[in-house]
């Protein structure tokens, strides 16, 4: 039986949820699902330019368990601008730091 999943702590939440290619109607479009844990990874790595040990660190999680929440974040990312589908951003196993709620650990 696998391991349960680890939740992840995320500090920045995205301001919008869905972008799709301009001119196409949504109905229209594939969707490329990116969960709030990647889009945590990219905030950090690619757009804070933090080091993947640091972004794991504040993540919660291992460097090599990061490595592979980026490269998935990486290839969904590049695959809907290539092939023109909408990326739609869904929470899944995570926490938001500093906040105590719902999405908080006990």
């Amino acid at each position: 039986m696998p391991r349960p999943c680890k939740r992840r702590r995320v500090r920045g939440q995205p301001t919008s949820c869905y972008f799709k290619p301009a001119g196409i109607r949504k109905r229209e479009l594939e969707e490329s699902v990116l969960t709030i844990e990647e889009f945590e990874a990219v905030r950090l790595k690619d757009s804070l330019n933090l080091e993947q040990s640091e972004c794991a660190q504040k993540m919660n999680i291992s460097q090599p368990t990061f490595h592979r929440i980026i490269l998935s974040a990486r290839k969904k990312i590049a695959d809907a601008i290539i092939n023109g589908k909408a990326i739609k951003i869904e929470g899944k196993n995570f926490y938001v730091s500093g906040k105590r709620g719902k999405d908080s650990p006990n």
